[in-house]
C-alpha cells in the first residue's frame, strides 16, 4: 500500500485495479482532497451519511461542473444537449415531484408484468448458441438481454436495437471521464440523435397508448400536477438507459465472472438455487457497477472530521464503501451466503435510490438462473483477461469468454 498521493485514480492501472487504492483511502484517509481538488469518500458509514442528507450534500453536480442545461447544438432545431434536471442530478423539491412519476412507470405490477419478456428473451438469445459449446457473455447475452427489456420498454422497435445501443453507448461517455475530444464530439451528436428519436416515440405515445413504460411517464398525472414536458421525459428516458442497460450488463457478466472464479460457491448456489438472489447482491457489492456518484455541499460542511467548502465537488466512491471492513468481513472476498450483502451502496440510498433496482434483479436472477440451468459443465475459456471497459464511474468486463458442453 502507497502513500495516496502516488495513487490517480483517472490513471488506465488504476482504473482497471482499483482496489489497493480504495484500501488505502480507507485507512489513511477515509475523506480525502485529491490533488486534482475533488474529495473522495471511501467509507460505508461517511458515504451513507451523506447520502441521506441531500440537504446538505446536494445532487446538482452538473451545474456544479459547469455544464449547460437546456442549451442546443447545432442548429435552432437541434435537441438540448443537456436536458431540463429531473432524477440523478436533481434535489427535492422539484426532484420529489419527477420522482413520484418515476416509480409508477417501475411499480412491483410493471415489474411483474416485464417478467415473462425477460424469460422469453433469455430464452431466445440462449437458443442461439446453446448448440455451439461457446458463449462470449457481454455481446452474446448481457448487453442484448438488458437492452432488449428496456427497449421494448421505451417504444423502441427491435429492428433499431443497433442504433439504439450505439446511443445508449454514447450517453454515458461524457461521465466516464476518460473521454478523449473526439470522443466526446462524437457523443454529443449521437446524443441529439437519440433525444430527437426519442421525441417522436413520445408523440407516438400521445395519441397511441401501449402498455409500456414510456406510455405510463407520457400519461401519468399526479395528485392533479401538470404531465411531464417532452424534454423532461427525454431526460428521465436517458437515465432509464445507464440504469436499466449498461449496469445491468456490467453485473451479469460480473456475477458469471465471480461465480466460475470461485468454483466452491458455485457448488453452493447449484445444491441451493435460493441463494441465487443473494448471490446477484453479493455481486454488486463487489463489483459496483456504478462506482461512486457525486455530490455538492449546500455550505461549508464537516465530514468524516474534514471540513469541505461549499460547491466543492465531492465523489461518494460506492465501490470503495462496498469492501468496506467495518461491514462486509472478510470484505474482498466473495460469498454467495454473506448475511449482509444487501447492505452494499450499489443502487445508491436515500431518495436516489435507483428507481430500476427491482428491474435490474430480475433481469439478473432471471438470466443468471436460465444459463445455469441451460448450458451444462459451465466454465471460463482460456482466452479471457477480465479486463474492463475504461471508465471512473462505470464498471464493466470488456469480454467474458465461456464453454460449456453444448447440447
Amino acid at each position: 500500500m502507497q502513500p495516496l498521493e502516488s495513487y490517480n485514480l483517472f490513471a488506465p492501472e488504476t482504473a482497471e485495479n482499483p482496489f489497493e487504492y480504495y484500501a488505502a483511502l480507507r485507512s489513511q484517509a477515509p475523506v480525502y482532497k485529491m490533488p486534482i481538488g475533488m474529495w473522495i469518500v471511501s467509507t460505508h458509514a461517511l458515504c451513507l451519511e451523506a447520502m441521506l442528507d441531500p440537504e446538505t450534500w446536494s445532487s446538482r453536480f452538473i451545474q456544479a461542473m459547469g455544464l449547460p442545461g437546456g442549451t442546443t447544438g447545432s442548429g435552432e432545431d437541434a435537441p438540448p444537449i443537456v436536458g431540463p434536471t429531473t432524477l440523478l442530478s436533481n434535489d427535492p423539491p422539484s426532484h420529489t415531484y419527477f420522482r413520484k412519476l418515476v416509480n409508477k412507470a417501475f411499480s412491483p405490477n410493471r415489474v411483474k408484468k416485464i417478467s415473462a419478456s425477460i424469460e422469453q428473451i433469455s430464452t431466445d438469445l440462449i437458443s442461439k448458441f446453446e448448440a455451439t459449446g461457446k458463449l462470449e457473455v457481454v455481446e452474446q447475452f448481457a448487453i442484448p438481454l438488458p437492452l432488449t427489456v428496456i427497449a421494448d420498454q421505451l417504444g423502441v422497435p427491435r429492428d433499431d436495437l443497433a442504433s439504439f445501443k450505439k446511443w445508449s453507448d454514447a450517453s454515458v461517455v461524457p461521465i466516464s471521464g476518460m473521454a478523449t475530444p473526439e470522443q466526446l464530439v462524437e457523443s454529443v451528436k449521437l446524443t441529439q440523435e437519440l433525444q430527437a428519436y426519442f421525441i417522436d416515440r413520445i408523440e407516438e405515445r400521445r395519441v397511441d397508448r401501449k402498455d409500456d413504460m414510456l406510455s405510463d411517464l407520457v400519461h401519468a398525472r399526479l395528485d392533479g400536477e401538470r404531465p411531464l414536458e417532452n424534454l423532461e421525459i427525454v431526460s428521465v428516458l436517458m437515465q432509464f438507459l445507464v440504469a436499466g442497460n449498461e449496469t445491468t450488463t456490467n453485473l451479469v457478466a460480473a456475477a458469471l465472472q465471480f461465480l466460475l472464479q470461485n468454483p466452491a460457491e458455485l457448488a453452493k448456489l447449484l445444491a441451493d438455487r435460493d441463494l441465487l438472489p443473494n448471490a446477484i447482491e453479493e455481486a454488486i457489492r463487489l463489483e459496483t457497477p456504478v462506482c461512486g456518484m457525486w455530490r455538492v455541499p449546500t455550505r461549508d460542511a464537516m465530514l468524516g472530521g474534514q471540513e469541505i467548502p461549499k460547491g466543492a465537488m465531492v465523489m461518494l466512491r460506492y465501490a470503495a464503501a462496498n469492501r468496506d471492513e467495518a461491514v462486509f468481513e472478510d470484505g474482498e472476498a466473495f460469498k454467495i451466503d454473506r448475511p449482509n450483502a444487501k447492505d452494499h451502496l450499489g443502487f445508491g440510498m436515500g431518495i436516489h435510490f435507483c428507481p430500476g433496482a427491482a428491474l435490474a434483479r430480475e433481469e439478473a436472477r432471471i438470466g443468471i438462473g436460465m444459463i445455469l440451468d441451460r448450458l451444462p459443465n459451465l466454465r471460463l475459456a482460456a482466452d479471457n483477461d477480465f479486463t474492463h471497459q475504461p471508465s471512473m464511474l462505470l464498471r464493466g468486463l470488456k469480454k467474458l469468454s465461456l464453454e460449456f458442453d453444448p447440447a
